[in-house]
């Protein structure tokens, strides 16, 4: 059977990784196929660099645009990342009817409209599995297993670096600089950590999470993002001590008349007996709720060179039997077009921490306030007494924005000291 060519764009840390699996798996590769895999060439910014995989030294050029357009090429994987030159050779490579893989999840959370309608146009595959949690199997459930029921929410952890430092904030007490070293240091976070703990990380994975499950075109601007800088030490202590966790979540959920959805991206404080509770360390976990199937999870790495690899792997046996049996993966799903409501209409609940004057009237003037914006309260207490004195709050189900008006009627208020913490809660409802 005649080989079926393929083009690598990156021979970094999971580039490095494709080869190796290609090496060693070649004969099985075949099998599962029906035709054998040739590696045609691999792109890189320096031809003399030392890489973590031996690759024969006739393969490695610096011109990626030639490399993906060459008229032998069949498949094109693309694991460099970022928006240019990505985009452009993407699109290049699918207007020449090559079918891509690849992992760049800013790529497909900024415009992935362009990478979609180019597959159309050159009649070519664009499969993506390995762009959101790494090696955990869970964009083609929602692409094609779930494709026959509603999708009503997807919720779960999506970034290793944060959930690492997050875990290491609650295990240990450590403070949020210490546990990012460590991380670090380890290699889970990168020298400048901005999009992971800023959020930006997450939120381009939330987009093609929402996209994906609502048949919607999504993009990473329409993702409501908070990320973990704020969270300190005495935050983590006091959910823990109350029987929660924070964790940064992705959520995605339609909304309950069907015509639109929220998809965000923030800490959220969560009852330590949810199964999200016990994700560990740089591991990702995401539930996805249908509403025939129920509630689903799927849990596993969701980052690192072998696991990434792991999924464009599984990507490159779909698109090559596609290629060998004429056919198409499923096109872009865009039907439903349905609109990203704002977060002020999320309705969201929330734990808040006041640092209050210890006097009589108190906790009537702030009821009395959290009533004005229809907010309700599910819990109270206080703790301390004089200049420790403390209200915590857990309020029921409202809209962000009257959750927001709440705090910033409490921030005008004589009794009210601080507002020593305001963390939304999920998962307990």
């Amino acid at each position: 059977m005649k080989p079926l060519k393929v083009a690598l764009l990156g021979c970094g840390v999971v580039g490095s990784q494709v080869i190796r699996l290609m090496h060693e798996q070649a004969a099985d590769l075949a099998a599962r196929i029906g035709a054998p895999l040739e590696l045609a060439g691999v792109a890189v910014r320096r031809l003399g660099r030392k890489r973590d995989v031996e690759v024969d030294p006739s393969l490695l050029t610096t011109d990626a645009e030639a490399l993906v357009t060459r008229d032998d090429v069949d498949i094109v994987i693309e694991v460099i990342g970022g928006i240019e030159p990505a985009r452009t050779l993407i699109v290049a490579a699918l207007s020449k009817g090559k079918s891509v893989v690849t992992a760049n999840k800013a790529l497909l959370a900024e415009d992935g409209g362009t990478l979609h309608e180019a597959a159309r146009q050159g009649n070519g595959d664009l499969y993506f599995e390995a762009s959101v949690a790494g090696a955990i199997p869970l964009l083609r459930p929602l692409r094609e297993s779930l494709a026959g029921d509603h999708v009503k929410r997807v919720l779960g952890i999506v970034n290793g670096t944060t959930n690492y430092i997050l875990d290491k904030m609650d295990t240990t007490g450590a403070s949020f600089t210490d546990a990012l070293e460590e991380a670090q240091t380890l290699g889970y976070a990168e020298a400048d950590p901005t999009a992971d703990v800023e959020g930006f990380d997450a939120a381009a994975k939330a987009a093609i999470l929402a996209g994906l499950a609502f048949h919607s075109r999504v993009t990473a601007a329409e993702v409501h993002r908070e990320g973990i800088t704020d969270i300190t030490a005495t935050d983590v202590a006091s959910a823990k001590a109350m029987g929660y966790v924070i964790k940064l979540l992705a959520i995605c959920a339609r909304s309950d008349d069907g015509r639109s959805f929220g998809v965000r991206v923030h800490p959220a404080m969560i009852p330590r007996s949810h199964p999200l509770a016990g994700v560990r360390e740089a591991y990702n976990a995401v539930f996805v709720e249908a509403e025939s199937a129920g509630q689903l999870m799927f849990y596993g790495k969701g980052a690192g060179g072998a696991p990434t690899a792991s999924a464009v792997l599984g990507d490159l046996v779909a698109v090559a039997r596609n290629r060998l049996a004429g056919t198409r993966g499923p096109e872009e799903s865009t039907y439903a077009d349905l609109v990203a409501h704002p977060m002020g209409d999320t309705v969201t609940r929330c734990h808040v921490a006041l640092d209050v004057a210890d006097k009589p009237g108190v906790l009537a003037r702030v009821a009395e306030l959290f009533a004005k914006h229809d907010v309700s309260i599910q819990t109270v207490r206080q703790e301390g007494h004089g200049d420790d004195a403390q209200l915590v709050i857990v309020t029921h189900r409202a809209t962000d924005a009257a959750l927001s008006a709440t705090m910033e009627g409490l921030r005008e208020l004589d009794i009210v000291r601080a507002v020593a913490g305001v963390m939304r809660v999920e998962g307990d409802d």
